[in-house]
């Protein structure tokens, strides 16, 4: 079924070399992994041996110095494939707060190594238990003494902490009740995982649904070096605001992945399975609930491609990177449901992966940002009604 392939899409040799490598990773390799809730390593590290990690990170430091929208087609073509880039896809948006924000020498010291995969940026320290995604409730504290920061404080979802060199932290600086704005006060920090585990870091497994490797992660007096400060101290929110659009439209991309996943065993399997002398693919029933999840995935996909090209075009891409997650989300959850439901109990059977893909796509209705926010966005941003939160 060639109903994905694009005659006019730029990425098109990027998607084939994807499609090519995730070959080498089937659905047994994953079904494996969610027994024992493993991490990836083998996939990870073809996707950064071949460059596909890489594709943001400018040139001159041993990246691609590809478009945001190369990016996408990478992890679009990822999940398409059956494969699952939540394992690794942080790294894609984490690096670009220390490539616009970072100083030369976190540049020269981190970029390069991170694009050979010598180093894994894969841990975002920002949701707290306490605060959601009241970001600037947060509670975590990094007090400033001499040429370090003393960090104190927990947090929550913080996936991929178990794997990863490097973490990006957002923590406060300076105590809510002393800043005139909210958002102020906040800062970023690269905190090197390797030095303070088991020394300040404490970092807790939490099991759910899915196979996503996400963690609880406490600080204990943690010792971070002041040069690990990124951009200005009290300036955080805004670097990590930054790079939001960026994720949403990222994150976009692998829902349209999945949904094209669905779509692609559903109508497969309406074709071949036959009850009462005839394919079930023939009855409505069966048909237009697959039919109209295609519908929603164009759609989605046609705001997540408008928003990639403002983005690269240095636009503003908050209207479309908002909606554009949102349906392109709730188009893979259609997408799954009516997979799940044309392939009646065998839906729920491990060996056609379709369970498994079910269970992961639901995630991103809730995350990375509320569904409830984005409508919040659009009401306030783009329609000027009153601010909700």
């Amino acid at each position: 079924m060639d109903f994905a392939q694009n005659p006019d899409d730029l990425h098109a040799e990027i998607r084939q070399e994807v499609a090519k490598l995730c070959a080498r990773f089937p659905g047994e390799y994953w079904r494996k992994l969610d027994e024992v809730r493993g991490y990836p390593t083998e996939f990870v590290q073809a996707l950064t041996e071949a460059g596909w990690l890489a594709a943001l990170i400018p040139e001159e430091f041993g990246g691609s110095g590809l478009p945001l929208s190369a990016a996408a087609a990478i992890l679009e073509e990822v999940q398409r494939q059956g494969c699952n880039g939540a394992a690794c896809h942080a790294q894609m948006y984490i690096m670009g707060t220390i490539l616009r924000h970072g100083n030369d020498r976190q540049k020269q010291e981190y970029l390069p190594k991170i694009a050979s995969g010598e180093l894994r940026l894969q841990a975002f320290g920002v949701t707290e238990p306490t605060s959601g995604t009241d970001t600037t409730a947060l509670r975590t504290f990094a007090r400033r003494e001499g040429d370090r920061y003393i960090v104190n404080g927990q947090k929550i979802w913080t996936s991929r902490a178990e794997h990863s060199d490097l973490m990006l932290l957002l923590a406060r600086t300076t105590p809510r009740d002393q800043v005139a704005k909210k958002t102020e006060g906040l800062s970023t920090f690269i905190v090197d995982m390797r030095t303070v585990l088991g020394k300040g870091l404490t970092i807790r497994p939490i099991r759910t649904m899915m196979n996503h490797n996400s963690c609880e992660v406490f600080f204990d007096n943690m010792e971070v070096p002041a040069e690990n400060l990124v951009g200005v101290e009290g300036r955080g929110f805004r670097y990590i605001l930054d790079g939001m659009n960026a994720e949403r439209l990222l994150i976009a991309s692998e829902c349209i992945g999945d949904a094209k996943w669905f779509i692609e065993k559903a109508v497969g399997y309406a074709k071949e399975r036959v009850l009462f002398g005839r394919p079930i693919g023939q009855n409505q029933g069966v048909q237009f609930p697959i039919a109209k999840a295609y519908a929603q995935m164009r759609a989605a996909e046609a705001i997540v491609h408008k928003g990639l090209a403002k983005f690269e075009a240095g636009v503003n891409p908050g209207e479309e990177a908002n909606m554009g997650k949102m349906l392109a989300a709730e188009a893979s959850w259609a997408a799954g449901e009516a997979c799940v439901q044309t392939h009646g109990g065998f839906g729920f059977a491990e060996e056609y992966d379709v369970e498994r893909k079910f269970r992961e796509t639901r995630l991103y209705q809730v995350a990375p940002i509320s569904t409830n926010l984005i409508l919040s966005y659009l009401g306030e941003h783009v329609l000027g009604m009153p601010r909700s939160y």
